[in-house]
């Protein structure tokens, strides 16, 4: 495994942490550790990349671990809000078919001949994914300390218009992915 698998790898470990400590709702604790966990997951995400990238080490594993990840990491964010009432549970099963559907291409695009990564418009969606849950964290964090009033209601609207705009780019995305899979011709071994 390279330095940047390992670095993806750790968001498969980090992942379930965040889910078991987000499950610690009465605890003031978990505020600074929910934090803590989603910055790293999301710093590891650009980190490995870019470390890939610069140390020569891109391969065909990592195109498909990476955004395996990404997807379980993000998935399991987006199920703590959704337990947590800030985001609905009918857009979480739509981003859920949308990953699923994508990770289904990729496999397609295997059985091609070619490992398929992510396109511009997947980190798009990752970005957009990002700053929602960002907001979604915050809400989450002001029910945590007590503070939800009318602030907390504006993050949890901010946090649902960003979701919405991030479904948006994700569908805008998926097409994009069922377009390059259906205009791309099996490869010879």
């Amino acid at each position: 495994m390279t330095l940047a698998d390992k670095m993806t790898a750790s968001r498969l470990v980090l992942a379930p942490v965040f889910f078991v400590i987000y499950l610690f709702f009465g605890a003031i604790w978990t505020v600074p550790v929910l934090w803590i966990l989603f910055i790293v997951s999301e710093i590891s995400d650009l980190m490995d990349g870019i470390i890939a990238r610069k140390r020569g080490e891109v391969s065909d594993f990592g195109k498909l671990f990476d955004p395996f990840a990404d997807t379980l990491t993000q998935l399991t964010y987006f199920l703590c809000f959704v337990i947590d009432g800030i985001f609905p549970a009918f857009v979480f099963l739509l981003v859920i078919y949308r990953e699923f559907s994508v990770l289904f291409l990729r496999n397609l695009m295997l059985r091609k001949g070619i490992a398929m990564g992510a396109k511009l418009s997947g980190k798009i969606k990752t970005v957009t994914y990002i700053i929602a849950g960002s907001f979604a964290l915050l809400a989450s964090s002001f029910m945590r300390l007590g503070f939800c009033m009318e602030s907390c209601r504006l993050v949890i609207v901010a946090a649902n218009v960003v979701f919405a705009f991030s479904m948006i780019v994700a569908i805008f995305s998926f097409v994009e992915y069922v377009f390059l899979y259906f205009k791309t011709p099996e490869q010879e071994n």
